[in-house]
């Protein structure tokens, strides 16, 4: 016996309903955001012009360093480094206001220091560019009394840790086991002193150098005068 099959024809919309987008989205199903997402172009993040404003005053910075430390270079007469990490904001002031006037205290980054001695005599100080360093600038001839300051806080608060990482004297490099020749250094007033008190005896010597031309007497005393430094070297 065959059995009769019924056919159940589908709705028929009117033209109001197939009009309707909530109908027509419920049988069509509607876009994924997450699809269309993928394919539209990424909308440029506001945080772009930021962060070129970031970076613009980030070089700015690093130019103003680079332009101060050459400043401190100028008319300087030794230059040394100290290992700072470790230290402690107040201890970083406190060694600034021991040091005499004549001493700066700066804290650089090895990178900008490298470029600020660029194609000076200071660029013998490059075996210092490691870790972390605060600089010394010392504007004066009296050089043991400018490491003097840190040297005893660094002893009184035992601070092996945090010692000089080099230094450069007239274009010459020490190392920090070669620090006590620049901290016993004599003072252009000593090396003055023994010069006028070799030059008292004998009283016939000094006469003779008087008489001679100022030429020759400028010479003699330059002679001594390096001779007696050569000598404070070499102690």
């Amino acid at each position: 016996m065959a059995m009769a099959t019924t056919m159940v024809a589908p709705p028929t919309l009117s033209s109001e309903t197939r009009g309707s987008p909530s109908l027509r989205s419920s049988f069509l199903g509607s876009p994924s955001p997450t699809l269309r997402q993928s394919f539209l172009p990424a909308t440029p993040s506001p945080s772009c012009p930021a962060l070129r404003v970031d970076m613009a005053i980030s070089r700015e910075k690093k130019e103003f360093t680079i332009e101060k430390v050459r400043e401190q270079l100028e008319g300087a007469y030794l230059v040394a480094g100290i290992k700072y990490t470790g230290l402690t904001v107040k201890q970083l002031q406190d060694i600034r206001r021991k040091l005499p006037e004549t001493v700066t205290l700066r804290v650089a980054k090895n990178t900008l220091m490298s470029k600020a001695i660029e194609g000076t005599q200071w660029e013998a100080l490059k075996p210092c560019l490691k870790g972390m360093n605060a600089w010394l600038f010392v504007k004066s001839e009296e050089i043991p009394a400018a490491l003097k300051p840190y040297r005893d806080m660094q002893r009184e608060l035992k601070l092996d840790k945090n010692d000089f990482t080099g230094a450069v004297f007239e274009g010459k490099f020490f190392a920090p086991e070669e620090f006590k020749v620049l901290e016993t250094m004599p003072s252009r007033a000593e090396i003055y002193a023994k010069l006028l008190g070799s030059l008292q005896s004998p009283a016939i010597s000094l006469i003779g150098t008087l008489q001679a031309p100022a030429r020759d007497l400028v010479l003699t005393l330059k002679a001594y005068v390096q001779k007696l430094e050569e000598e404070a070297g070499s102690a």
